[in-house]
């Protein structure tokens, strides 16, 4: 199978670019309501991923500070714990499973590693559902 059938693309997908700022991360993750989003560059390769744990120890191990002040820090000076590993758009449905039972979401690269969108693992789990026979929203 293939698994463009389950991305969720790039222009779908709440992320960061690599040269915001924490605030501005912060902001976004507040908004979407997201625990983890992809890091991308302006040129739309994939960096890493960003979580709220790393948001969290970040701003108590490396800052002393207040929202606005937030806004004058690169979201890149935060250390990431873990980053979610990408997947090629063209990778098989058992490399994505793979990498799925360890995140909540997988992101996909093209051939030339740019970000083209995410697979949740949601979205394999209610496909595999529905193939089963059970009933899913």
């Amino acid at each position: 199978m293939n698994i463009m059938f389950f991305l969720t693309p790039k222009s779908e997908v709440a992320h960061i670019y690599e040269d915001d700022s924490l605030r501005q991360a912060l902001e976004k993750m507040e908004n979407h309501r997201y625990s983890a989003v992809p890091l991308l560059t302006r040129h739309g390769g994939y960096v890493g991923t960003i979580t709220e744990g790393d948001l969290l120890w970040g701003i108590k191990n490396q800052y002393d500070l207040n929202l606005k002040e937030a806004q004058y820090i690169p979201i890149t000076s935060i250390r990431r714990r873990i980053d979610y590993l990408p997947v090629n758009a063209k990778c098989n449905m058992e490399d994505l499973i793979e990498r799925a039972l360890n995140q909540n979401f997988v992101p996909v690269v093209d051939d030339r590693g740019l970000f083209i969108g995410i697979v949740t693992r949601k979205d394999i789990i209610r496909y595999y559902a529905k193939k089963s026979g059970q009933k899913v929203d």
